[in-house]
């Protein structure tokens, strides 16, 4: 039954056929099991393992590298090739891809436990009435008609009407759906609200909300999938993840690179077809088949098959450091989407506040003999931790609190008419509460007024141990009178009572709303003497003045405390005993901002972050927070940026775009319209952060580009995100996208040079085929080159420092190309020097070599037809190692160079010296003496096919690898100096990379 808030009480037990005092019979329970189901969330389908390690597999790269793998093995075993070699190429690609796939399935695996820990939220048993009798049945056996009678404490079992109220009132704490701080007092009328929120339906008791205050009877009106829970499911269940923006570049760059390789291998292909016939081949089949491994040893070196490690690697390692930030990282790919969002839509409750309620104003009279003077203190602490402290009006800090009589009796009445627990959580490390907020944070203003005495009573509290700390003074009051009676609360009063002894006396202390505890006082209690004066017109007329100022200039929860003496010997309180009460204060509460949030949200700003509070409390609480928070202080007024739900539902298509654009507010919210929030603004081609905790917020995390939970928050949220503040607050997502766009930067640093370095090696491979001289570089040697050369710097360029001014700039454009214009003609040129540098080195050993044959060079274009005619060497010389080694070694020392380079896009290397990253010197001494490794120890050299050099040799590789600094350092000279920037105009389009689609919708 989905309108069951609007339906009267009559009509809904008419609906189900159910008689109030008797309940379903046993026959109507088994007709509405069968019409309505089980009372449980139904089990997803999982995604079997085996489809989810092949989905790793479906990247346009990640295939090719497996055809070339493949192709490399299948042709070696043609020519005859056996042993080791013949393996270690496509092993290694293999082992790398399959490292690659098993983040991915670890990542989708954790996704699909947000599903699971919704059903933790499920309760297990409930008392139902059922054939006249109440009894004790498993929550699940619920069906749609069920009478079940719940109270305190009790997880509510299914989505219920309330029919009847058993006690007073009945208070649900429903933050796991709505967010709200405070509890929800429930009632019986129907509610007449169009477009109903959860917040609207105040009859309704909602499937795995908790009731923490009263007694009632409700009848069962929705069950497992049919709930407000189960709503959260199939929401969660709906939607798709994100792929992120890096995600999305390379797989374009994958895209464009396929398409290159492919175009170049056959372009290699074709040229050499006149060799096809050549003898050495043995036929025009076997010449095929020999310029065919030349174009498979093409793609390999265009394929960075380091490029899925060495991202991994370094997303990994920014988690680490966010980590010391306090954000806990779930999912790599996320690590660098922070660095592109331009929207954070913040949850209120938890992540811009405390989530515990704190009293931050006293008012009290001060003095009624100098006129009345009404005084107003304000007190600081923002948590339930018993530390703060209070200042005067004039801004000065209150030595000893309890020594002010309207203080000290305040801080009594807090102590003693109260009904919560404040207690220290070791494990936690933090101050908890157990019962209504409300009441706890007067148990924390007991304690931060402290107790009368000795003037070192201050210092003794401090030496206390947090767990004696929780709750001293409390206790101490407590001790000193003993509870005879309590009047509970009730709607019609709006105040509740409790009867105190105290040796001859006794005394009631009374806590309400101030309208009702003002009408029932005929004194009031003076803070300077001590003394009891009668409430004139004018002191209540003030008193007033200052409630609604508290209310509604600073949207504070205001309690009203006062005092009456009780002759001895009576034993209990009626309502008739709540006149003729001492008026002791006034105080004001709210869940308070976190005292960093100001300058987190202003960092934002400064940084092209728009920021969003997101909330399901009412308008103007949230605008009155938004105010004390200070960051929306550019705002004059709050008309056409704070929306409720049903405001922006209600604008047309037009004018809702042109709300997304300027909104900073979005109040009385519920889960589809976070959900809702989210897509509209990706449609706006927006990157969105969502922040959340509750299990409300589930499905908005889920579908954000990163989504962002509170580490006190529901493990289903957890489950749901990408990323765990573990401190809830929300400064730390500032830092974290600080770190995000440094990662970034850095990513695309290790790209930029992995793509130059494999430029390189296809400008070597391409200019060797088109020369016609012998292979430079055997496949295996490449991989050596791509794998552990080109890896090990790569990863190292991870660990740049973060630039100064990364929160200074705009957020970069979700189709921005990781490289593009400009940039991709300075790595051209880079690579093409590379490559021909490697081609350098091959030559000069048979042309100039002391060790080589100096052979001219026509004889090395030629030296396919050696075995068909007359020469004055040896064939077998085109077999030696020595030449591919230099080549190699050329390759090699060049990409450590080139390395140096990427310590920065632009600045020079006398700007930002190599030692300012000791982690990319250490990975080229590592890779150095890999390098070495292979060329001196005999195993190793055999299986790259490999041999020692000479120093000669070795002079000669480090005069044609130096050069790549210069020219990278010219390059950079006219980037700096905007002539790169020009040369850009000369290109058609901006980039030579595809650029991205729209975002995904």
């Amino acid at each position: 039954m989905e309108d069951a808030y609007a339906r009267s009480v009559p009509e809904v037990l008419d609906f189900f056929g159910v008689e109030p005092s008797k309940g379903l019979t046993d026959s109507q329970v088994a007709l509405h099991a069968k019409i309505y189901g089980r009372n449980e969330l139904p089990e997803e389908s999982r995604t079997p393992f085996w489809k989810l390690v092949l989905k790793q597999f479906d990247d346009l790269l990640v295939k090719i590298l497996i055809a070339a793998a493949i192709v490399s093995f299948i042709l070696t075993l043609i020519n005859g090739e056996t042993g080791l070699t013949a393996f270690v190429e496509p092993f290694v690609i293999l082992l790398i891809l399959a490292a690659n796939a098993a983040v991915g399935v670890i990542t989708e695996t954790n996704a699909e436990k947000a599903l699971e820990e919704l059903r933790a939220y499920q309760a297990e048993v409930a008392t139902v009435l059922r054939n006249g009798g109440f009894s004790i049945l498993p929550a699940t056996e619920l069906v749609p008609g069920d009478i079940v009678e719940v109270t305190v404490g009790c997880k509510v079992p299914a989505d219920m009407r309330m029919i009847e109220m058993l006690s007073d009132q009945l208070r649900v704490d429903q933050a796991i759906l709505t967010g709200e701080s405070s509890s929800a007092e429930k009632e019986l009328e129907s509610t007449v609200a169009t477009n109903a929120v959860y917040q609207d339906k105040t009859n309704i008791l909602f499937s795995g909300t908790v009731v923490v205050a009263g007694r009632g009877r409700a009848v069962v009106v929705g069950v497992g999938a049919n709930t407000a829970m189960g709503s959260i499911r199939d929401s969660m269940l709906h939607t798709d993840d994100e792929a992120t923006p890096l995600k999305k570049k390379l797989d374009e760059f994958g895209s464009f690179l396929a398409k290159v390789i492919a175009g170049i291998c056959m372009l290699v292909w074709i040229v050499n077809i006149g060799h096809f016939r050549d003898p050495a081949h043995g036929g025009f089949f076997g010449g095929a088949i020999h310029y065919f491994k030349i174009a498979v040893a093409l793609a390999v070196a265009a394929i960075p098959e380091g490029l899925p490690a060495v991202v991994t690697t370094c997303l990994a390692l920014g988690t680490k450091r966010m980590a010391r930030l306090n954000a806990i990282v779930r999912s790599l790919p996320s690590v660098e989407t922070l660095g592109c969002t331009t929207v954070i839509c913040s949850d209120k409750t938890g992540t811009l506040t405390t989530n515990m309620m704190s009293v931050s104003k006293i008012c009290v009279l001060d003095s009624f003999h100098h006129g009345p003077l009404i005084t107003e203190y304000s007190v600081s602490g923002t948590t339930y931790a018993p530390e703060g402290i209070i200042y005067d009006n004039n801004g000065l800090q209150l030595e000893l609190p309890a020594k002010l009589p309207s203080l000290f009796h305040l801080a009594m009445c807090s102590a003693l008419c109260n009904e919560s627990v404040l207690q220290y959580n070791p494990d936690k490390a933090c101050y908890e509460k157990i019962g209504e907020s409300t009441e706890v944070a007067l148990r924390v203003l007991a304690e931060k007024v402290g107790l009368p005495g000795f003037d070192s009573i201050s210092s003794a509290l401090n030496m206390l141990s947090k767990h004696e700390r929780a709750s001293y003074c409390n206790h101490y009051w407590e001790n000193q009178f003993r509870k005879v009676s309590t009047l509970d609360f009730s709607r019609d009063r709006k105040m509740m009572s409790v009867l105190c002894i105290q040796k001859h006396t006794q005394i009631m202390f009374s806590k309400g709303a101030p309208e009702s505890i003002l009408s029932r006082c005929s004194h009031i209690l003076c803070n300077d003497s001590g003394s009891t004066v009668l409430m004139s017109a004018s002191i209540r007329d003030e008193l007033e003045s200052r409630f609604h100022s508290f209310a509604a200039n600073e949207t504070l929860r205001c309690l009203a405390l006062a005092m009456k003496l009780i002759p001895m010997g009576q034993q209990s309180l009626s309502p008739h005993d709540e006149k003729d009460l001492t008026f002791i204060g006034l105080v004001g509460m709210l869940d308070p901002p976190r005292e960093e949030v100001r300058n987190a949200m202003l960092s934002c700003m400064s940084a092209g972050i728009r920021v969003i509070v997101v909330t399901g409390d009412n308008k103007s609480t949230a605008e009155s927070l938004c105010r004390k928070i200070g960051a929306f202080d550019h705002l004059e007024d709050f008309t056409g940026h704070s929306y409720t739900a049903s405001e922006f539902e209600e604008l047309p298509p037009l004018q809702q775009t042109l709300a997304l654009q300027r909104m900073a507010l979005f109040t009385r919210v519920e889960p589809s319209h976070k959900k809702m929030l989210v897509e509209a603004l990706q449609h706006q081609n927006e990157v969105v952060a969502m922040t959340g905790d509750g299990v409300n917020d589930a499905p908005a995390l889920k579908k954000a580009d990163i989504g962002i939970a509170m580490g006190s928050g529901t493990a289903v949220a957890k489950s749901a995100s990408d990323m765990v503040l573990a401190d809830d607050n929300f400064a730390s997502i500032v830092a974290a996208v600080a770190e995000g766009r440094a990662i970034y930067n850095n990513t695309k640093q290790f790209i930029r040079y992995m793509i130059s370095s494999n430029i390189g090696e296809v400008v070597c491979i391409f200019v060797a085929a088109v020369l016609g001289i012998p292979d430079t570089l055997a496949p295996v040697q490449l991989l050596w080159v791509n794998l552990v050369t080109d890896g090990l710097p790569a990863t190292a360029i991870g660990f740049n420092k973060q630039d100064s001014d990364v929160m200074k700039a705009k957020p970069r454009k979700i189709n921005e190309a990781v490289v593009s214009g400009w940039l991709f003609f300075r790595y051209l040129v880079i690579g093409a020097y590379v490559g021909l540098a490697t081609v350098a080195g091959f030559v000069w050993w048979f042309l100039y070599s002391d060790g080589g044959p100096k052979l001219p060079y026509r004889e090395l274009m030629n030296f396919d037809t050696c075995p068909t005619r007359e020469t004055t060497y040896p064939c077998t010389i085109f077999e030696d190692r020595h030449p591919s080694t230099v080549s190699m070694t050329v390759l090699v020392v060049v990409e450590m160079f080139n390395a140096l380079n990427n310590l920065s896009e632009n600045q020079s290397l006398l700007v930002i010296p190599p030692w300012s990253n000791m982690w990319l010197v250490g990975s080229i001494a590592l890779t150095m003496l890999l390098h070495v490794l292979i060329l001196y120890v005999p195993p190793l050299s055999i299986l790259f096919s490999v041999t020692p050099l000479s120093w000669a040799e070795w002079k000669i590789v480090l005069y044609l690898s130096f050069p790549v600094i210069i020219i990278d350092e010219i390059l950079k000279f006219f980037s700096r100096k905007s002539y790169g920037m020009r040369f850009g105009f000369r290109f058609r389009r901006n980039d030579l990379l595809p650029k991205s689609e729209r975002h995904d919708k």
